[in-house]
């Protein structure tokens, strides 16, 4: 009997041993080659910790190793015909050339996130609710889905870009935690597109699209909004945005242990359960997690004990406020309250997936691309460079060169991108102020933010020709076609090749049309 025991002892370590050997492999593995598929995803680590996903949203790769469903669905600007987006292999990474090939010569907008999880929770647009009016003056825009390139694993993928304006909702869901239940939730955000409207959340809201009052919702939230709370620094900070309250500690107001937090990738957590709640947040590239709040909720009434309604909110505030903005890729909401040791274990997965920004190339018109646009053969101006002020939105051209200031190189960058209103042309976002793009109004060239709309989307589209001159590119505005990005005065411009504006001038309309492509100065 003895020796029989010790067999069936020796037996059970030798599995146990077994077991952890293959999650070190997997581990290993995924960590070592971030390119290949995770074994598993955060949802499987999640379900292993007793807190399973109830909501897994990303428009970049699977969160569960064995998913092998649609990502999210685009909808094209040509026909209005849509296409659900799929991945590469199953548990792996999502097919962009997809996408690529359906939008083709149109542009398109993400019209639903698929939920991953059995639960079903998909996100689909927005009606507008309490604020800033009644669901009968329209719905939210829908993110343009050519905004947000990156790379994850070394795969071509796509964000949600959320211009103000943009809101994804779900009020009728099943299994997310209402009342004063339980629940974790993590997101991943672009650190550097942020501001201070109220309010980029992801997570828990109200089903009535109203404020109910305090302690109704329970999201992440991520900018530099002040209104309520802050953290340390100028921003953005990670906080609870608990419905008339963006929390960064116990109580409104300022918590000097919430840091800004502007990693180019970001994890951003909040969880909370009875009388309990924090915040966490870490590189989504590389390290670990830190812990900026852990306690009791507020003590303001209403927030103990919670009133949690289980709506699911992206882009927008629980009352439907939409003037925030940021990039989403990938996000889960849990049943139960997530362990921190759960939790530095997703975190571990997620920076083996292998986020980046995209293509590194410089001085050409590829997407992903920084460049400068130089001017070419005007006798006035073959050392200067399209640019933007930095005490205006004004787009002029000016002399740059080695001797530079750091602040005349960058704002003489640009990030080119797929054209917002036509993939086979062109957009260009400002390289130090991320979200914001050339576009014409009134015929003049300024650098604004993208207010998510159609107009604004062609405004800030050009389509490349041959220069005008005979040298280098011109590019041509896509909703005027006649009409090309032009110096005059040193301002920029749209112009003919005459007419009744100044800036149509036809003396040296050709050269002053016609840009060198240049390696980027920032």
């Amino acid at each position: 009997m003895i020796k029989r025991q010790w067999i069936r002892r020796a037996r059970r370590t030798l599995l146990a041993a077994g077991a952890t050997a293959a999650l070190a492999a997997g581990l290993l593995t995924a960590t070592a080659a971030p390119s290949q598929a995770a074994t598993q995803g955060p949802c499987d680590i999640y379900a292993a910790g007793n807190t399973p996903c109830v909501a897994a949203h990303s428009t970049t790769r699977a969160l569960y190793g064995a998913y092998n469903g649609p990502l999210y669905q685009v909808k094209r600007a040509s026909d209005n015909a849509t296409k659900d987006i799929g991945l590469l292999s199953a548990g792996g990474y999502a097919d962009a050339a997809q996408q690529d090939s359906f939008c083709a010569n149109t542009s398109c907008v993400i019209t639903v996130i698929y939920d991953q999880s059995p639960k079903h929770n998909n996100l689909t647009q927005a009606l507008r609710g309490h604020w800033p009016g009644p669901a009968e003056n329209g719905n939210d825009n829908l993110a343009n889905a050519f905004e947000a390139p990156v790379t994850v694993g070394g795969h071509k993928a796509y964000g949600v870009y959320v211009a103000p304006g943009t809101g994804y909702r779900n009020n009728n869901t099943n299994g997310i935690a209402t009342g004063d239940q339980p629940e974790g939730m993590y997101a991943i955000f672009d650190g550097t597109h942020v501001n201070g409207g109220c309010c980029f959340d992801y997570g828990n809201a109200e089903t009535t699209g109203n404020d109910d009052g305090n302690g109704t919702m329970e999201a992440i939230y991520f900018g530099t909004s002040t209104g309520w709370g802050s953290g340390s620094g100028t921003g953005p900070w990670i906080m609870a945005d608990l419905e008339n309250g963006l929390f960064s500690g116990v109580n409104r107001g300022v918590n000097t242990g919430d840091p800004t937090i502007n990693h180019r990738f970001t994890t951003a957590i909040v969880k909370g359960g009875p009388n309990h709640w924090a915040i966490r947040g870490g590189n989504a590239q590389s390290g670990g997690l830190s812990t900026f709040y852990d306690g009791v909720r507020p003590n303001d009434t209403g927030y103990n004990p919670m009133k949690k309604q289980g709506a699911i909110i992206l882009g927008i505030g629980g009352d439907n406020s939409n003037t925030g903005q940021g990039t989403f890729y990938e996000g889960v909401m849990t049943q139960g309250y997530p362990s921190d040791a759960t939790e530095n274990a997703v975190q571990a997965n997620i920076t083996a997936a292998g986020y980046n920004s995209g293509s590194t190339s410089t001085g050409t018109l590829t997407p992903g691309s920084r460049v400068s646009l130089k001017a070419t053969t005007s006798p006035c101006c073959t050392s200067h460079y399209l640019r933007h002020n930095s005490a205006d939105t004004k787009v002029v051209i000016s002399s740059v060169n080695s001797a530079s200031s750091a602040t005349d190189k960058a704002n003489a960058t640009w990030i080119v991108r797929a054209g917002l209103a036509n993939t086979s042309c062109l957009s260009f976002e400002s390289a130090d102020k991320p979200g914001q793009f050339l576009r014409h109004f009134n015929y003049q060239l300024y650098l604004n933010m993208d207010n998510g709309g159609t107009s604004f989307a062609q405004d800030a589209t050009f389509c490349p020709t041959a220069g005008n001159s005979g040298v280098g590119t011109s590019f041509q505005s896509s909703n005027f076609p006649t009409k090309y990005l032009r110096h005059y005065n040193y301002t920029a411009y749209i112009a003919g090749n005459g007419g009744t504006n100044a800036w149509d001038n036809t003396a040296s309309w050709a050269q002053d049309t016609s840009w060198l492509t240049a390696a980027p100065w920032n």
